[in-house]
């Protein structure tokens, strides 16, 4: 006869604690005293309860396992979504005796495939990757040989055999979400705003968005997109307001990348004189605190960054344990969010 499988509810009726206490001590994100986790960890063990904290399945506290790298061509403590997903991440791996180290990269060093100086590999247990969209600086870092995980990757990564891990936020299902809700509300034609080369996830985000319209038997409208490089200024109201200008006219709606291009086009609409929702509608995606406090608030697909963070390290330590397994790209569910920018 199989044996019944042991759940946390188990362990909590045997030590006479609630499942939330327990839940406490395996995903470590609560206050609990030393004694009653170490009751619970006994408990478990004796059960056969496997899924333990890994300081806890040695019966100590973890010792240094050294440092990860996080390389970045821009500050993601900058960004809430940044900083969110650091968040979790630091703490997940403090807990397993790692210490972060962040290096932001120089054009200079990006162009020449080059580390920062400060940076010794000696010193380094893994690395993990943001806003790093160089295909070539990519392929540099994964033939070092050290662990080594990305939080997103360049546009066609999708098709690329890069030697390291992915993790990206669910994209294409949501756009195609908040862009069937513009037709269903009577958007006939709808732009896309963002650089669709940029990165995969806005890469993603364009093909659920031309996925959506195509299955509506409506096609993408390059004439009243604004696509140009990210270089460009897009947060520029007046530049903005050049690209709305040279438009022959203003579509129905706007699906744009993330949040921070559709709160800057909203600005450039307005001193159009244009209406939102009632003569333009406008999606982002991000779901930045910012999109819930614009007026009127934005229509987006929200990212649990933190979590994304959280994920993220157990991809990368379980990575630095079993550095020989095969090459994974992980996607974190993002969820739309109908606001006031839809009709």
């Amino acid at each position: 006869m199989a044996l019944k499988r042991v759940t946390i509810q188990d362990i909590a009726d045997a030590c006479g604690l609630s499942r939330n206490t327990v839940s406490k001590v395996f995903n470590g994100r609560g206050a609990v005293p030393e004694s009653t986790k170490r009751t619970v960890i006994l408990k478990a063990q004796e059960l056969g309860y496997y899924q333990l904290p890994l300081e806890e399945e040695r019966g100590e506290m973890p010792a240094s396992g050294g440092n990860i790298a996080l390389l970045t061509q821009s500050k993601p403590l900058n960004h809430n979504f940044g900083s969110f997903f650091i968040t979790g991440f630091t703490n997940q791996i403090c807990r397993a005796g790692y210490n972060l180290k962040m290096y932001e990269i120089s054009p200079e060093e990006l162009q020449s495939r080059a580390l920062p100086p400060h940076l010794l590999l000696k010193d380094i247990a893994g690395i993990l990757g943001i806003e790093l969209f160089d295909r070539g600086y990519l392929d540099m870092l994964c033939s070092i040989g050290l662990p080594t995980i990305f939080m997103d990757s360049f546009a066609d990564a999708g098709c690329s055999l890069l030697q390291g891990d992915i993790i990206c936020m669910e994209n294409y299902s949501s756009a195609i979400a908040l862009t069937r809700r513009l037709i269903e509300a009577g958007a006939r034609e709808i732009g896309f705003v963002g650089d669709i080369g940029h990165c995969m996830s806005f890469e993603e985000r364009w093909m659920g968005y031309q996925t959506a319209l195509l299955e509506a038997g409506f096609a993408p409208s390059a004439v009243c997109s604004i696509l140009q490089k990210d270089s460009e200024a897009y947060g520029d109201t007046d530049w903005l307001l050049s690209q709305l200008d040279a438009m022959p006219r203003i579509p129905d709606a706007f699906v744009c990348a993330n949040d921070y291009l559709a709160i800057h086009l909203m600005t450039a609409l307005k001193k159009k004189g244009l209406s939102i929702p009632e003569d333009v509608m406008i999606t982002g995606f991000d779901g930045s605190p910012e999109s819930a406090i614009v007026e009127p608030a934005l229509t987006t697909a929200h990212i649990p960054s933190a979590d994304m963070g959280r994920v993220t390290a157990d991809i990368l330590l379980n990575r630095i344990q079993n550095p020989e397994r095969p090459f994974m790209r992980t996607y974190v569910k993002t969820i739309p969010l109908f606001r006031g920018t839809t009709r």
